[in-house]
């Protein structure tokens, strides 16, 4: 199988932690589409072997497009790269772009797996991650989409939230729960360089949570979710049975995908393409059939890293059997001696021949994973 994202750059507000790339919104989106389109035909030699069985939407605001676009967006895909055995199909949404004849028409042409952005249920984060909608809202959007005929729907939520504490981080998984969601996203909040955040973190207006608060808000959400019926199966993602993003895990299990889009990735196992982040080039270049993207052949050494990352991300972790396969001796033992410290400090566990991390490791997960990645030769 084979997965295919599609970036729409465009929002109405720009939240201040975010550094996906994103544009302001034009209302005119017909060249981008019309680019969007073309890339789907050029890219359609990259993966040749496998059946796209997934589709993303993302962005950016994907529900900035109208039902009309998107529909177009899918039908033109379905005929240049094939969705016809696709088993998901997700639309990333916010909560005030829904309303029950937007959702019910996104529902008609095939879209089956929503994606909301709550973010907070609590009025002042979301004014200060500068959210476009209020608690309010986002408890009625949910029960939108419910009531379109959705049944797969998916919560992001952000904890570390500077001001927000373990208290009101338990509230809002509370609220979270009671709106019937069957998967959730939860990052902890990440000051990144270029936002509206780091720019106030640099003047001094704005401090990161402690890193105690941090540890026990992580504590919370996996108390919580395990309460609630949900399957930590990655760092940040949690799904009831059955409820697990196909689309999300295959990334984490090296499937191949095309992506679409300004700044989107492409990856089929042996390469890595990524897009141009700048809408107007992207557009300039596609239509001029000039190259529009960065590619990259991975050596086995980087596959190796790529793995690595990926897998120890997730409840399956890194099969040992696979390692000794596909990247020999040298990779399964680089494996073996340096997981020995993590498996004697209980920050990482053997079992059924995976490595997999205990919460504990979980929760500094992304130090853990800088200390298996295999330098190159050069270094």
């Amino acid at each position: 199988m084979a997965g295919i994202y599609v970036h729409i750059p465009f929002c109405r507000k720009f939240c201040h932690y975010c550094d996906f790339y994103h544009v302001m919104s034009a209302g005119d989106h017909s060249a981008f589409i019309a680019a969007l389109e073309k890339e789907a035909e050029i890219r359609k030699s990259y993966i040749t072997s496998e059946p796209f069985r997934t589709l993303y939407i993302g962005g950016g605001t994907p529900t900035v497009l109208s039902q009309e676009e998107i529909a177009r967006i899918l039908t033109f895909i379905d005929n240049h790269l094939g969705l016809g055995e696709t088993d998901e199909i997700t639309i990333e949404v916010n909560p005030d772009d829904v309303t029950g004849s937007y959702m019910k028409d996104l529902k008609s042409i095939g879209i089956n797996r929503v994606s909301i952005g709550i973010q907070s249920w609590n009025d002042d984060d979301l004014k200060m991650l500068n959210r476009r909608h209020t608690a309010a809202q986002g408890k009625e959007a949910i029960s939108r989409i419910f009531s379109s005929g959705f049944e797969n729907v998916s919560a992001d939520l952000i904890y570390g939230i500077p001001g927000m504490e373990s208290d009101r981080w338990a509230e809002n998984l509370d609220i979270t729960f009671s709106t019937g969601i069957n998967h959730l996203s939860a990052y902890h909040l990440s000051i990144e360089p270029g936002t509206v955040f780091w720019k106030m973190k640099e003047k001094g207006l704005l401090h990161e949570v402690e890193e105690e608060e941090s540890i026990q808000q992580f504590n919370v959400l996996v108390d919580k979710t395990e309460e609630a019926g949900f399957i930590h199966y990655e760092i940040s993602n949690f799904g009831k049975p059955g409820f697990f993003s196909v689309h999300n895990t295959n990334y984490w299990k090296q499937v191949p995908y095309i992506g679409l889009g300004p700044s989107a990735h492409s990856f089929n196992g042996y390469s890595r393409q990524w897009n141009l982040s700048d809408v107007e080039k992207y557009i300039r270049l596609v239509r001029g059939e000039k190259e529009f993207y960065i590619r990259e052949e991975l050596d086995l050494r980087t596959r190796f890293n790529e793995y690595v990352l990926t897998s120890l991300r997730t409840m399956w972790g890194i099969d040992l059997d696979y390692v000794e396969k596909t990247f020999e001796k040298e990779g399964y033992d680089y494996i073996m001696n340096t997981a020995g410290k993590y498996i004697d400090y209980g920050l990482m566990r053997k079992e059924n021949n995976t490595l997999i991390l205990s919460n504990q490791g979980k929760m500094i997960s992304d130090n853990i994973i800088s200390e298996f990645m295999m330098p190159s030769r050069e270094g």
